[in-house]
């Protein structure tokens, strides 16, 4: 991360859809006789240069492709995942929670014979800026929570184990390209933080040979803005320290700081992205707020490890919000820059 100021100003992965574009998503998916590849192809190239002008116009300094061919933050993986059938939803009505999500049975061993998407992803952001860029890949495990074993897999542990290799070719087909920095989307974990010693060979196994920049997004969940975990990362640590990453992505914000005292016991090898706005409300942070925030990490980890984000990414925020929040993040780390005098 030497091309990048001290403390970067960066985002988690998705980004506002522009309106008239999840008015198109929704309208392919009712009517998708209407729309030729070429159709559905510009409008994707049309809303990923959005999200990057955005990105550049609030002034972050490491963008993404905004997520645009993505359901979510994962959701939209499965599609390319073969041995499995979808699960009907029991519940489809009513406030919206975890319980509305795809679910998915396998009815066959696990397989991704065309990759993820992601290079296609990568590509197209590159037609459109070379600006410092993540790429964020959702973990197996992660991946896992959606997906039954049915009649070939004893459990999620075993589902789990299936997918290791699948998103690992993945990481490695993204270096490959010249993908320098790819953040592994793992918060199910911190939701579900059993079996450590397990879930930390998981990830050696993900991320080995891979070479890149390597970050671990862990937050609570954001489907429809609703956490799905115990907030706490307490149970995390100090195992997580031991995992084989650069760097940890994890919300403050939402939390108002709670724990930020944790940052204490990762070994100095380890960098941090710490969340900073809340993507779960639509309340604009004060730069200055933001600032405070920042000040209170820096009593905790050296400001060379650390980096800015949003708690998770900006998929369930209005646009508006997005851009208002982007921009205020910005300007509170630029604040504390000036202090350090670098």
């Amino acid at each position: 991360m030497n091309d990048l100021p001290l403390i970067p100003a960066t985002i988690i992965g998705s980004w506002s859809f522009p309106g008239w574009y999840e008015s198109f998503i929704a309208d392919v998916a009712e009517r998708p006789h209407r729309f030729g590849p070429a159709d559905r192809e510009e409008a994707v190239r049309d809303a990923v240069r959005l999200a990057v002008d955005d990105q550049i116009a609030a002034g972050l300094d490491r963008i993404s492709d905004g997520e645009m061919t993505r359901v979510d933050f994962n959701l939209g993986f499965y599609d390319f995942l073969r041995g499995i059938e979808p699960i009907p939803r029991l519940r489809r009505w009513g406030a919206p929670a975890h319980d509305q999500r795809d679910r998915y049975r396998c009815v066959a061993h696990l397989s991704a014979p065309d990759g993820l998407g992601t290079l296609d992803e990568w590509r197209r952001l590159r037609e459109v800026t070379d600006a410092p860029a993540k790429m964020p890949v959702p973990g197996p495990f992660t991946l896992a929570g959606c997906i039954d074993g049915g009649d070939v897999y004893p459990d999620r542990t075993a589902v789990t184990e299936a997918l290791v290799p699948i998103v690992h070719a993945e990481l490695k087909a993204l270096a490959d390209a010249g993908v320098d920095f790819i953040q592994l989307d793992e918060p199910s974990f911190a939701c579900h933080p059993g079996h450590a010693d397990h879930f930390l060979q998981v990830i050696e196994a993900t991320v080995r040979g891979v070479d890149a920049y390597i970050s671990m997004h862990m937050c609570f969940g954001n489907y429809r803005a609703r956490a799905v975990g115990r907030r706490s990362y307490r149970p995390l640590f100090p195992h997580v320290g031991r995992a084989a990453v650069n760097q940890l992505a994890l919300e403050f914000a939402s939390r108002e700081m709670a724990e930020v005292e944790l940052l204490a016991e990762l070994p100095e090898t380890m960098d941090v992205a710490v969340g900073l706005v809340d993507v779960k409300n639509t309340w604009i942070e004060p730069p200055e707020l933001v600032a405070d925030r920042l000040r209170a990490v820096l009593k905790f980890v050296d400001e060379e490890r650390v980096s800015v984000t949003p708690d998770c990414g900006f998929s369930q925020t209005a646009r508006h919000v997005a851009v208002a929040k982007a921009r205020a993040m910005v300007e509170g780390v630029k604040m504390v820059r000036a202090e350090l005098d670098r």
